[in-house]
């Protein structure tokens, strides 16, 4: 068994573990502005999912404000410059708000003479011309604390403890929401659940909202 290699896939693993449970919108491009990999926030600032969010061009989602700051950025990557910069965009949120802020792009790559990938962040400034967008989707009280904790990085063992249920009990509610929303696995879950509004972005340890009865 090749233990370097084990150890480098459960390293892997590990970050993007990390990389989903991230509160801000964080996301990895490639040098032309593809999404390659994107967390459950950066998502639910479209009103998507990780996996949607893929392949699409970040500068069609996020408006740049002035167009020659792109394209001064593009030449300084085309020459291999390896600074921090940063585009001040505007987006529609789901729910109809125009916001704007800044798209901070940081080259990484395994070398200096390779070509770079960009780590991506955003930052919401303000917000204006907001109006009112759909209801959220309703959720039990239960199935609300469950998704947030997940969110947070519960385990199902840790939500069944904290919530007094069964193991059993938890999963069942995971499955329920996952059939409800078509969520594939628990990343897209807890994506579509920001993008239903029934998880309260930007607030950390995530909230649930708009619970009803059980």
């Amino acid at each position: 068994m090749d233990l370097g290699r084990t150890d480098g896939v459960v390293w892997r693993n590990r970050a993007l573990t990390l990389f989903d449970r991230v509160p801000l919108p964080v996301a990895v491009c490639d040098v032309y502005g593809t999404v390659m990999l994107a967390n459950p926030a950066m998502a639910a600032e479209c009103g998507t999912t990780p996996g949607q969010l893929r392949g699409r061009d970040v500068l069609s989602v996020f408006r740049p404000r002035e167009a020659g700051q792109v394209e001064r950025i593009a030449e300084a990557l085309r020459l291999r410059h390896r600074s921090r910069y940063e585009v001040a965009v505007s987006w529609s949120t789901p729910g109809g708000a125009e916001r704007f802020g800044e798209l901070t792009a940081d080259p990484v790559s395994d070398s200096v003479d390779a070509t770079p990938a960009l780590l991506v962040m955003l930052r919401v400034r303000g917000e204006r011309g907001a109006r009112r967008g759909p209801e959220p989707a309703r959720v039990t009280e239960t199935e609300g604390r469950v998704l947030a904790l997940l969110a947070g990085g519960a385990t199902t063992d840790r939500a069944a403890r904290e919530l007094a249920l069964s193991r059993d009990g938890v999963a069942y509610h995971l499955r329920r929401l996952s059939a409800r929303w078509n969520a594939a696995n628990r990343t897209e879950l807890i994506a579509r659940a920001y993008a239903l509004g029934v998880l309260v972005p930007g607030v950390w340890p995530p909230e649930a909202r708009g619970a009803g009865a059980e």
